[in-house]
């Protein structure tokens, strides 16, 4: 029985990855590694592609409300959810994305409900990805702490377009950007042991 069909036990753990950095690895081919020849995943190997896509959802709405609210002139409000947002995607970066508190959503109440997965993703992009999404609310969290109040709707609006892009249609910007740098000799590709 594959970890994936063991969701009642807890044994999918694994599974479920998170975030609101991305998928889109699997789909590059580059990714997607955890899988055997039967197609059924391996306890460890990798999360399954659909929680990044969840996480991203969960996101595009809420860096919405800070564009939302940076346009009705509540900008301290746009500003505080924007810092949030920005710990938030520390927490995938830095901890991973299968401790995020999205993934851990996604495992808990939508992954029992969905069949398993065919194949996981890596791990290493998506939460290369939410480093990416670190940075870009940071910049703007600092510029509005600085009184640059327009930033903070800019660098919402710029990660709001890749969490869109991830959340409707898989693709994922930092999960391109980090296998570009991989490619490219700039960053070390991680395998999963």
């Amino acid at each position: 029985m594959s970890t994936a069909a063991n969701a009642s036990d807890g044994t999918a753990a694994d599974v479920g990855g998170s975030g609101a950095g991305g998928t889109g690895a699997g789909a590059s081919g580059a990714g997607a590694s955890g899988t055997v020849a039967s197609g059924t995943p391996q306890a460890g190997a990798g999360i399954d592609p659909r929680s990044p896509r969840f996480g991203a959802a969960i996101t595009a709405v809420l860096l919405l409300a800070v564009i939302f609210l940076a346009l009705v002139g509540a900008s301290v409000a746009a500003l505080v959810l924007l810092a949030l947002i920005a710990a938030l995607f520390a927490w995938g970066a830095f901890a991973g994305v299968r401790r995020h508190p999205y993934g851990l959503l996604f495992k808990k109440l939508v992954r029992p409900r969905l069949a398993p997965p065919t194949e996981l993703e890596d791990s290493a992009p998506p939460t290369f990805a939410q480093g990416v999404g670190l940075l870009v609310t940071l910049v703007g969290v600092v510029l509005g702490l600085l009184g640059v109040l327009p930033a903070v709707p800019i660098a919402a609006a710029a990660a709001f377009v890749a969490a869109f892009l991830n959340a409707v249609f898989g693709y994922c910007l930092g999960c391109q950007l980090y296998l570009l740098l991989v490619r490219a000799g700039v960053l070390g590709r991680v395998r999963a042991a």
